[in-house]
């Protein structure tokens, strides 16, 4: 029983520890640092994956009989603060995933706009390229 409790609670710390790396890429971002985006996607990809295992070995354990009568209530409550604190912390996770994509989405337009104020600028610098050219044409005839 104490088992539960306890992969409960390492997946909350897995949970706090996805928050964390959040929180850090997030303020790169923010600032136009990507430096760091493929180790922020593998990062969090290995979080999930522990978290994965984690609740494989929680569905491995709920399936063992339990007489609900033995079950104390110091273990139910356990239990409860467990599932409202996992709750709180993929709240959080939710709302800095909106954040992270909004910056990233910020970038992208960014990046979008400098493309064609260079494809722009590249039209007019062509043109002009092309009427030197003509002019030199004539003059040598």
């Amino acid at each position: 029983m104490h088992t539960i409790i306890e992969l409960l609670n390492e997946k909350n710390f897995c949970l706090e520890k996805f928050i964390g790396v959040n929180a850090t890429e997030l303020s790169n971002f923010t600032s136009g640092n990507f430096d760091n985006l493929e180790e922020f996607y593998a990062t969090r990809e290995g979080l999930l994956e522990i978290i994965k295992k984690i609740d494989f070995l929680i569905d491995e354990k709920n399936q063992d009989p339990v007489d609900t009568a033995k079950i104390s209530v110091e273990f139910k409550r356990d239990i409860l603060d467990a599932q409202r604190t996992k709750n709180d912390l993929v709240g959080q996770i939710l709302q800095q995933d909106l954040e992270i994509l909004s910056a990233l989405e910020s970038a992208k337009s960014e990046i979008i706009r400098e493309l064609s104020s260079v494809r722009s600028n590249k039209k007019a610098i062509g043109s002009y390229k092309s009427g030197l050219i003509s002019t030199r044409l004539d003059e040598e005839a």
